[in-house]
C-alpha cells in the first residue's frame, strides 16, 4: 500500500523549517497518542505514521533522500518499523519529557570556563592607565599527569559497560513493538574510559587548584563596570580543549576631592567674599597636578568655571579628555575681629544695607559715659 507523502502527514509545506517539522510533529503526536486514546486502534496506526513521517523529516539526510526519491528510494530503508533505533520512538521522550540520552558521548575538546576578577582603582589610576598585578586561583592542568588524569606508568582502559562509546543501549517491549534507548553510561558517565589508578596528584580530575600571578594593563580611562578580557587566562580545558578568559570588571574607589561624570570630573572650590567681590587669581588643585582659575569680580556663590583637558581620558582614545568643572562657594565668616566688623559696618552704610549692630556692654556704656 502506498504510503502518503510525509509532509502531508504532518500537515508542513515542503520548505517547513525544522522547527516547524517539529512543532507540527509534537501536536500531532500529543494529540494521536496511544496513551491519549486507550484501545483505540485507528489512532494508533495514526500516531505511527506521524513519527515514521518525523523521523525521516527531521533527519536532514533521510529528509534530502526522501525529497529526492520519495519513501522508497535507495538506502532510505525503514525508519520506524519494529525495531526503534536512537532517534525513533526515544525521540518522543526527548521531546516531551527532556530526556538527555541524545548527549552522546563527551570525550571531545571542552573550553574552559572564563573567570571573573574583581578590581579597584583610583581616579589618579583611571587617569594614567597602569600596570596592575593580580593572583587569581584557577583550576590548572595537572602537572603529574598532565591531563591524561591516570597516574603515570599506567593508563585509560575502555569502559568495559559502553565498550568505549559512552553510552548503552536499553531495549523494553511495548505495545508498538520493540523500542530501543539510548542512554549516557552510567559507569564512565559518557567518557568511553575509566581511570584503574587515578593520579596521586590530582585525584583523577586531570586538574587541579592553583594560585597564579597575572600582570594586566588597564587602559586609561576606564569607568565603574568596565570589563576587560584576559584571553587565555581563565580555567583549563578538558579534553585537550583550550583555557578559558579571565574577565576583569573594574570599580572605581570613590574620590576625597573629586566627583565623575563620565570623562569629566567636578570639584567645589571655596573662596572668600572679598575674593567673589574683587576677583582674584586663585590655585585649584587637579588630578595633574596644579592650576591657576581667574575669578573675575563679582562672581557669585555656585557660578561653574570649566577647565578644559583637565577631566579624564576617552578610553580607547587617550587623546580626548575631559573637563574639570569648578564650582565656587563663597564663604561667609564664622568670627571677626574688632576692627573687621566696623570695616564691614562702614561698607554696609555706604551702600545703605541694614545689617545688625551689636549691644554695647554695661562696661562699654559706662566707659562711654565718663568719656574714656
Amino acid at each position: 500500500m502506498a504510503k502518503r507523502d510525509y509532509y502531508e502527514v504532518l500537515g508542513v509545506s515542503r520548505n517547513a523549517s525544522p522547527d516547524e517539522i517539529k512543532r507540527a510533529f509534537r501536536r500531532l503526536a500529543a494529540k494521536y497518542h496511544p496513551d491519549a486514546n486507550p484501545g483505540d486502534k485507528t489512532a494508533e496506526e495514526r500516531f505511527k505514521e506521524i513519527n515514521e513521517a518525523y523521523q525521516v523529516l527531521q533527519d536532514p539526510e533521510k529528509r534530502a533522500r526522501y525529497d529526492q526519491f520519495g519513501a522508497d528510494g535507495p538506502q532510505m530503508g525503514n525508519p520506524f518499523g519494529q525495531d526503534f533505533g536512537f532517534g525513533g520512538f526515544g525521540d518522543i521522550f526527548d521531546i516531551f519529557f527532556g530526556n538527555g540520552s541524545s548527549q552522546g558521548r563527551r570525550s571531545g575538546p571542552i573550553k574552559g570556563p572564563d573567570l571573573r576578577y574583581d578590581l579597584t582603582l583610583t581616579l589618579e589610576e583611571v587617569l594614567t592607565g597602569s600596570m596592575q598585578t593580580i593572583r587569581v586561583k584557577r583550576d590548572e592542568i595537572c602537572p603529574r599527569c598532565h591531563g591524561n588524569q591516570a597516574e603515570p606508568g599506567t593508563r585509560l582502559e575502555m569502559c568495559p559497560t559502553c565498550h568505549g562509546n559512552g553510552q548503552v543501549e536499553r531495549i523494553r517491549e511495548s505495545f508498538l513493538g520493540r523500542i530501543r534507548q539510548v542512554e549516557t553510561c552510567p559507569k564512565c558517565h559518557g567518557s568511553g574510559r575509566i581511570i584503574p589508578v587515578p593520579c596521586k596528584e590530582c585525584h583523577g580530575r586531570g586538574q587541579v587548584r592553583a594560585e597564579k600571578s597575572l600582570s594586566v594593563t588597564i587602559p586609561a580611562g576606564v569607568d565603574e563596570g568596565t570589563r576587560l578580557r584576559v584571553a587565555g587566562e581563565g580555567g583549563a580545558g578538558q579534553h585537550g580543549g583550550p583555557p578559558g578568559d579571565l574577565i576583569v570588571f573594574v570599580h572605581v574607589k570613590e574620590h576625597e576631592r573629586f566627583t565623575r561624570d563620565g570623562d569629566d570630573i567636578w570639584v567645589e572650590e571655596p573662596i572668600t567674599f572679598a575674593q567673589a567681590a574683587l576677583g582674584a587669581d586663585v590655585k585649584i588643585k587637579t588630578l595633574d597636578g596644579e592650576e591657576t582659575l581667574h575669578i573675575p569680580g563679582g562672581t557669585q556663590t555656585g557660578t561653574v568655571f570649566k577647565l578644559s583637558r583637565q577631566g579624564l581620558p576617552r578610553l580607547g582614545n587617550a587623546n580626548i579628555r575631559g573637563s574639570l568643572n569648578v564650582k565656587v562657594k563663597v564663604m561667609v565668616p564664622t568670627s571677626l575681629t574688632h576692627k573687621e566688623r566696623e570695616l564691614l559696618h562702614m561698607w554696609a552704610e555706604m551702600r545703605k544695607e541694614d545689617v545688625a549692630h551689636e549691644d554695647k556692654s554695661i562696661f562699654k556704656k559706662v566707659k562711654d559715659a565718663l568719656g574714656r
